[in-house]
């Protein structure tokens, strides 16, 4: 069994272990809520109902980013995963505002509750069981990278605390007689907006595509550099096709004298040895060309302290002297601080006040990887 298919299978069991325990607390605390006429118990019965339905769609979202490359999505259906999620946090935010209207009907029309030894039992049972089931699909999730998963267990968790606090507004009103469930639905149905607002901010940020893992980059970049004749790695573009399926293209310095055979060799030795070592698949390996002679490198020297003299340009690479033609060619990597156009004609200008005999043929790159 292959890596994916152990992952799928993985998240297909800890998705139906979640199933099965949310439609039984449901069923228990439904029962509990209309039995005792508690609106903040039977919210917290269809919170766990949405919860089981969070998991259906998790194994639907699994099974469908598991099918193999076709010809029309040559690199995977991994993103249906993020559609999934999607899905999952319209399904929390659906429930989170149908219990906030509902909350608020009590609020403005109380109904008395009355909860009997065994509803408080089954209310305080249900909250150990949250707390074991979160952090068991979170884990699960965390191993396997499925951020829907993790949203999942994370949820688990908090609905453990409102439970808890279901559980307390009982207690209170069975010794007391004060009443506070409605503004305790209100309570939770906050909370469960705020979980489907959360989880729909976190997916939109993966399909936009957000920025690589500082450590996966770093480490690329380490990979790359402690290879013999490697002078540095630049302009690292990290691209997510869904969990586990990573794609990257970088830039690395060599010599001017390195021969292409040379070039040939270590592109290949590079790319299987990143794969190896973080799971990233290099598809592409762009070279620049270092001068080696003496006044090419006071000139870079030089050039390096106007570029870098401006807080907004972060980096200067792939420096290169064509003496011949007078030109001076290289890439800045600007901060999202400045518009680019901006930035390069500020440099340039600068650069021709210094060196008015040579033309500067300049690149901005973004500030995309760590």
């Amino acid at each position: 069994m292959n890596n994916q298919t152990n992952r799928e299978a993985v998240i297909v069991r800890t998705s139906v272990v979640g199933i099965a325990v949310n439609v039984l607390l449901a069923a228990f605390k439904a029962a509990v809520g209309v039995l005792s006429n508690s609106i903040a118990v039977v919210l917290d019965a269809v919170n766990n109902l949405s919860d089981a339905f969070s998991s259906i769609v998790t194994i639907i979202g699994a099974k469908l980013a598991g099918k193999k490359p076709d010809k029309k999505h040559p690199l995977g259906h991994g993103r249906i995963e993020y559609i999934s999620a999607m899905v999952v946090a319209a399904l929390v935010m659906y429930a989170g505002i149908t219990a906030l209207v509902e909350s608020v009907k009590k609020i403005l029309d109380p109904v008395e509750a009355k909860y009997s030894t065994l509803s408080l039992v089954i209310i305080a049972v249900a909250v150990a069981a949250k707390i074991f089931l979160g952090r068991y699909v979170k884990k699960k999730g965390e191993e396997t990278g499925s951020g829907a998963l993790v949203a999942s267990g994370t949820d688990a968790i908090s609905d453990a605390a409102l439970s808890f606090a279901v559980l307390v507004t009982a207690l209170l009103y069975t010794f007391t007689g004060i009443s506070l469930e409605a503004y305790v639905g209100v309570v939770i149905a906050v909370f469960i907006v705020k979980a489907g607002y959360e989880m729909i901010s976190d997916t939109v940020s993966d399909i936009l595509g957000r920025r690589a893992d500082p450590e996966v980059s770093r480490r690329i970049k380490e990979i790359v550099s402690e290879e013999e004749g490697v002078l540095g790695a630049y302009d690292l573009f990290v691209h997510n096709y869904g969990p586990g399926r990573e794609y990257a293209s970088v830039h690395i310095e060599l010599p001017d004298s390195t021969t292409v055979d040379k070039v040939d060799v270590l592109t290949r030795k590079l790319t299987d040895r990143v794969y190896r070592e973080t799971g990233v698949i290099l598809t592409g390996i762009g070279v620049y060309s270092h001068n080696t002679d003496e006044k090419a490198a006071e000139m870079r020297s030089e050039i390096e302290k106007i570029v870098l003299s401006h807080e907004w340009a972060l980096q200067m690479h792939g420096f290169y002297l064509d003496e011949s033609r007078k030109l001076i060619r290289f890439d800045v990597v600007l901060s999202f601080d400045i518009p680019q156009s901006e930035g390069i004609r500020i440099i340039s200008e600068e650069i021709k006040a210094r060196y008015p005999e040579y033309d500067a043929y300049i690149v901005p790159d973004i500030d995309i990887t760590d």
